[in-house]
């Protein structure tokens, strides 16, 4: 077994376990002595494996010219699955967004002279239901649970669960779509989907009202790409030739037709299509 799949089989192992740790402290649960002294060996081993492992893939990519910043990042991708970064830098950026919009601070990647469109229309009263739902459960599971450490335990986990809800939201109210003058497009989808297209990849735009099945982001077999928001698209744009992007767990693909929802999609149409026919600049 390779020191690279040993650090990963490590990390996969105890996180978990100092998860439920931390659960439990927080819910007032007070394990035995040596179970905490018995963790916190384990963690200290993982982190001592964890160093040395990314030390040595470090110093390789140094050795073998690298700069010191892509021998870190080198390093990083070699121990940690690219699902779990691309989950961890989801949850961080949904909770930058819960900040910048419980501060009202100006949308995510949009400057002044951008059109921002927004996309939360068709879930805004989806995810505001499952937010009541949640409290609900919250209040409910309190009344109902006469142990007070479990009663603890869900706590914690009915609070991010809520917390997670708002940053979801947050994510899309925050990181709309958006034109920019010269005809760049930037298809966005909260903290788990951005594609930038550029002008000249794009052979056509429209309002086309769609009512796809299937996930939040869809490929089918031909090359249409649909970025599905309340069970719907409003927007189609053709494109000139195939456009790479990358789904929201990392895995890279081709779209050649994009399909995605918008509040205002005529609104968005009419912008781009203007920025699309300025001549460009010198």
């Amino acid at each position: 077994m390779s020191a690279v799949r040993a650090a990963r089989i490590a990390v996969a192992a105890v996180i978990p376990g100092e998860l439920a740790l931390m659960v439990c402290l927080v819910a007032g649960v007070r394990p035995p002595g040596w179970v905490l002294a018995a963790a916190e060996a384990l963690v200290c081993a993982v982190l001592l494996l964890e160093a040395r492992v990314l030390y040595s893939l470090y110093a390789a990519s140094r050795a073998g010219g690298a700069a010191p910043r892509t021998a870190r990042r080198e390093a990083l991708r070699a121990v940690v699955p690219l699902p779990v970064r691309r989950l961890l830098l989801h949850e961080l950026r949904a909770c930058a967004a819960l900040g910048r919009w419980a501060l009202r601070r100006r949308p995510h990647g949009v400057r002044p002279e951008d059109h921002a469109a927004a996309y939360t229309g068709p879930q805004t009263a989806m995810m505001y239901g499952l937010l009541f739902v949640s409290l609900i459960e919250t209040v409910g599971l309190a009344v109902l649970i006469p142990w007070p450490t479990v009663h603890r335990v869900v706590l914690v986990l009915d609070v991010y669960g809520v917390v997670l809800v708002l940053a979801m939201h947050a994510a899309c109210v925050t990181r709309p779509h958006v034109v920019r003058p010269d005809g760049t497009l930037r298809i966005r989808y909260g903290a788990l989907f951005d594609l930038t297209v550029p002008p000249d990849a794009v052979a056509s735009v429209r309002v086309d009202r769609r009512y796809p099945e299937g996930r939040l982001v869809t490929l089918s077999e031909d090359g249409v790409l649909d970025l599905v928001v309340g069970s719907q698209t409003t927007v189609t744009v053709e494109l000139a030739r195939p456009l790479a992007f990358r789904r929201p767990l990392g895995a890279r693909a081709e779209a050649r037709v994009l399909r995605f929802h918008a509040d205002e999609p005529r609104a968005l149409v009419d912008t781009l299509v203007s920025a699309l026919r300025q001549p460009a600049p010198p």
